[in-house]
């Protein structure tokens, strides 16, 4: 088994959940009492907040790179990280690596045009929705549309997401709020959805909106992490 290493901290709810997940996902495939090797470095969630808040990518960028590196130093044989957002600095912060490093939109962009879709929606922070980053991944790599809600629907949506979920604050007006913004891109035309914040699933999911197919991307990062650990 390949030893996984994790770029946490963005948030702590976050990285317990991809905690958890990894070691049921090991477990759910070699039985007994098998859980992942994985190494976590867990950084001051105040520092992404206030990257984000400022567009102070390249201290994000920065930072990332020493935490990476120390990481393939501590024994890692490959690399994920928890948060969409910072998948923003992810060509600089795995430039030196000579380990391999697993991009959260590859196995979720996978994902969709396996279900036959090319259309989709995005919820995420506001970074990943105004910029085009991460939907220039989806577009140019896969050939994956991505909608993104109002500009107003973006800035609740990143509230939401700062003020409460990283907080482990989990709300019912705010559950409905999201499932309302699922609804509007569901009412625009696309084929499904993309989770693109990895607090996002912990306040919703498939069973919410059957009818809408939900892209997790935790989940599916998971999967691909694990296939990559056990390959």
């Amino acid at each position: 088994m390949k030893r996984i290493g994790i770029l946490g901290g963005s948030s702590d709810q976050a990285t317990a959940d991809y905690y958890k997940r990894l070691n049921a996902c090991v477990n759910r495939r070699l039985g007994g009492f098998n859980t992942a090797e994985l190494i976590v470095s867990s950084m001051n969630f105040a520092l992404a907040e206030a990257w984000v808040r400022r567009g102070e990518w390249d201290a994000a960028a920065q930072y990332l790179t020493g935490r990476a590196e120390a990481l393939e130093r501590a024994g890692a044989d490959l690399l994920i990280c928890v948060s969409n957002t910072l998948h923003r600095c992810a060509d600089a912060f795995t430039a030196r690596l000579s380990i391999p490093f697993l991009h959260i939109v590859d196995p979720t962009a996978t994902a969709i045009r396996a279900a036959g879709m090319t259309r989709v929606g995005l919820l995420g922070t506001k970074p990943v929705m105004s910029t085009d980053y991460l939907k220039r991944r989806y577009a140019e790599r896969f050939g994956v549309e991505v909608l993104v809600p109002s500009v107003d629907e973006q800035d609740e949506g990143n509230r939401i997401i700062f003020d409460e979920l990283c907080r482990g604050d989990f709300r019912p007006e705010s559950k409905a709020r999201y499932l309302a913004m699922v609804d509007a891109l569901a009412a625009r035309g696309v084929e499904g959805v993309i989770l693109g914040c990895t607090e996002i699933p912990l306040l919703i999911g498939q069973a919410d909106r059957p009818r809408v197919r939900m892209f997790d991307t935790v989940e599916l990062h998971v999967e691909a992490a694990v296939s990559a650990s056990l390959a």
